[in-house]
């Protein structure tokens, strides 16, 4: 894969990706959907409204309308069907794409700060935020009936309502295990297998069948991001095909290998608290955004030298994640903007083989 050798990658010209109005706090990319052109991407903001956008442009698609708190954090299922959030109003909430609509509520008891699907499949979701709680919800249960109507009986979910769900009807995994907000949740490949990071400055490697952490890592310093790649994997790449667990915690950056990501492959210092980082692991490189400067800076894997810095945001750029084809990659910021960094050479999407935008 062709990566931003030339004078030309360099200085092409970034996209914005303007509509949120408060502090973009997470995106992520679904993978390509129906052919390797077509990709979607999902953010959630401080201003309640999460969007969906196509990944190749940037170009708005919609926004989901219901949430009354901010929303931390915004997964696409792995069909692109489905999106889930994660908001400061004490729900989670499951999405149509299609229609925007809300398919299912999940109503906590405090603030949610993550959710997130199992790699292949778009039936079961988990959640965590500020109550310490880890749950599975099997949506295949919940998504038949709504909220009672006043006389008690369910209404379909075609009728006025959508189901809400209170989350002590989810599965809940490790009672008592977590002592801080968990910020974090990323299913592995394994799917008996799911890692959480949590404010308690621990990263945990679950295995659900037993309801027992069966790794932890302490870290130092506060945990920032906590993803798996989203680039198609290939032999031979950083994660010999699979995916890879990306964590910045404090001044390091981890990389995790493995179908249950448990095998440490890398970790990286660096001399500032990174925010955000992202891996392309075929390209060999990453990129990371500092919590307290307003730079994306990219990185060579193997040398863990600095490559290049990219300058626009102003302010922190909590979000970092790759395309499917790692051709381009994004940024979320506390400036309230959506930014689209080219990573190859040529023409790609709404860059032009010149250069220009």
């Amino acid at each position: 894969m062709a990566g931003p050798e030339t004078t030309k990658a360099a200085v092409a010209v970034p996209l914005t990706c303007h509509g949120h109005s408060r502090p973009v706090t997470h995106l992520s990319f679904s993978g390509f959907v129906g052919g390797e052109e077509e990709y979607y991407m999902i953010s959630a903001c401080k201003d309640n409204n999460p969007m969906l956008r196509d990944g190749l442009t940037g170009d708005w698609i919609g926004t989901f309308f219901g949430h009354k708190g901010a929303v931390y954090q915004a997964r696409l299922s792995p069909d692109a069907h489905t999106a889930a959030t994660a908001s400061a109003d004490f729900t989670a909430k499951v999405w149509d794409t299609y229609s925007g609509e809300t398919l299912c509520t999940i109503q906590h008891n405090h603030i949610v700060r993550a959710v997130a699907f199992p790699p292949d499949s778009s039936t079961f979701l988990a959640t965590g935020g500020m109550e310490k709680k880890l749950r599975i919800f099997d949506l295949s249960t919940v998504d038949a009936v709504s909220a009672p109507q006043a006389n008690g009986t369910p209404v379909a979910n075609g009728g006025n309502g959508r189901a809400l769900v209170n989350a002590d009807a989810g599965f809940e995994v490790g009672v008592g295990v977590h002592k801080g907000t968990i910020k974090a949740i990323v299913w592995t490949r394994d799917p008996n297998v799911l890692v959480t990071a949590a404010d308690d400055k621990v990263i945990r490697w679950w295995d659900l069948q037993n309801r027992t952490v069966i790794q932890e890592k302490v870290v130092t310093g506060d945990i920032g991001s906590c993803e798996f790649t989203n680039v198609t994997a290939e032999p031979g790449d950083i994660g010999g095909g699979l995916p890879v667990l990306t964590i910045a915690a404090g001044k390091t950056v981890y990389f995790y290998g493995g179908a249950d990501a448990r095998t440490l492959i890398k970790s990286i210092d660096l001399p500032y608290d990174v925010a955000s980082v992202a891996l392309n692991p075929v390209q060999r490189r990453f990129v990371t955004g500092g919590a307290k400067d307003t730079w994306a800076k990219l990185y060579d894997y193997e040398t863990e030298l600095e490559m290049d810095v990219h300058k626009g945001h102003h302010g922190p750029i909590w979000s970092i994640s790759y395309s499917p084809d790692g051709k381009l990659y994004s940024t979320g910021s506390e400036d309230g903007t959506i930014k689209l960094w080219k990573n190859c050479d040529g023409g790609y999407g709404l860059w032009r083989a010149n250069g220009a935008v």
